[in-house]
């Protein structure tokens, strides 16, 4: 009899594989998940393949239809907003915790990422930074245990941001404007870091319309349409 241990342990092993892959748009919305495939590139068996599929589902990035199958859920424009939201909140409202001294070694990682992002011209080793990042600043205010709280809300938020980079907003230009917030922390100008930091975070609004008509087959479009499978695996 298999472990409740070593079950959860191959679950967790596809949701995180699956995750990765979708955040990143390995696996693009709309494309069909085969179970089987899964399960032989990672070396189990189709139990925890569903079970991993399941918390996908439960986190929205997957959705299941019996006799159909699994697929990559649309990004929900809705669901970036409402991501968005909870991630402004918790990333403004840390600023305001940020202690007078700062701590030393946090800061040095910080200026180390900087200049990691100063110096890519690539699209994944720029949000893995940016990423990162974010959570440095958190970590920053003692508020670093809350990073992934925030990661696990904004699956549909990441991979809007995915998509927009490089061609909504140039790498560069973000590692800009990461720049001048860390700039304006270390000044102790909380008022300039949470400016700068809200208009950053809230890029990604300037970028979804302009996402959605160059994606059309990435986003929902407010129809809950059920797929179904052809040679070509993707919605209808």
């Amino acid at each position: 009899m298999v472990s409740e241990s070593i079950r959860r342990s191959g679950r967790d092993k596809v949701y995180d594989s699956l995750r990765q892959q979708i955040i990143s748009l390995k696996l693009k919305p709309g494309e069909a998940i085969s179970e089987k495939e899964i399960a032989a590139s990672l070396g189990v068996s189709r139990t925890p393949v569903r079970e991993g599929l399941i918390l996908l589902v439960d986190e929205g990035l997957a959705s299941i239809y019996p006799k159909i199958g699994s697929f990559v859920s649309r990004i929900d424009p809705r669901k970036v907003g409402d991501a968005q939201f909870v991630r402004e909140a918790v990333e403004l409202a840390s600023l305001q915790e940020i202690p007078d001294t700062l701590d030393v070694e946090l800061v040095q990682l910080l200026q180390w990422n900087l200049e990691q992002q100063h110096g890519t011209d690539s699209p994944d080793e720029s949000f893995r930074l940016d990423e990162d990042f974010h959570q440095g600043l958190l970590a920053l205010a003692g508020r670093g245990a809350v990073w992934p709280t925030v990661a696990a809300a904004k699956g549909h938020l990441d991979r809007a941001r995915r998509l927009g980079l490089p061609e909504a907003k140039p790498i560069a230009s973000i590692a800009r404007e990461h720049q001048e917030i860390f700039d304006a922390v270390v000044a102790h100008d909380l008022g300039e870091a949470r400016d700068r930091l809200r208009a950053h975070l809230r890029g990604i609004y300037d970028q979804i319309d302009r996402l959605r008509e160059t994606f059309p087959d990435f986003f929902t479009n407010g129809v809950n349409a059920t797929p179904t499978r052809r040679v070509v695996a993707v919605w209808d």
